[in-house]
């Protein structure tokens, strides 16, 4: 299902977005706990980042941001809402279960659900 969600996400009208925090964070994982597959992790954001924008995270909190649990989170959610997102698309309990209404925030299988739900013949 994340496949399908991140294909939807970037395709036309979509515009798939992704926050600098989380390239950094996949960095400095990826460095600590498979640093024998940084090549993988090259291939793999070369493809993602052709059809992702990057977004910088803003300096400043948010007053939203205090319903995040994992405060590693609030920078991501204030990333999401100064790029006027729409949608979230997420496995992060900390975010699914926050109470924000916007930006939405859903479930790979949640999107390519509503996706299919909503798709009309041509």
């Amino acid at each position: 299902m994340p496949y399908l969600a991140f294909v939807k996400a970037v395709s036309f009208p979509n515009q798939g977005m992704v926050c600098d925090q989380n390239l950094d964070e996949l960095r400095r994982v990826y460095n600590r706990k498979f640093p024998d597959k940084l090549d993988l992790l090259q291939d793999f954001l070369s493809f993602a980042l052709s059809v992702l924008e990057v977004v910088r995270t803003p300096a400043l909190d948010l007053e939203v941001e205090a319903k995040m649990r994992d405060i590693s989170d609030r920078p991501i959610l204030r990333t999401a809402i100064a790029a006027n997102v729409d949608t979230i698309i997420t496995g992060d309990k900390d975010f699914l279960e926050s109470g924000i209404e916007h930006p939405r925030i859903v479930t790979a299988s949640e999107f390519v659900r509503e996706w299919k739900e909503n798709e009309r013949p041509l």
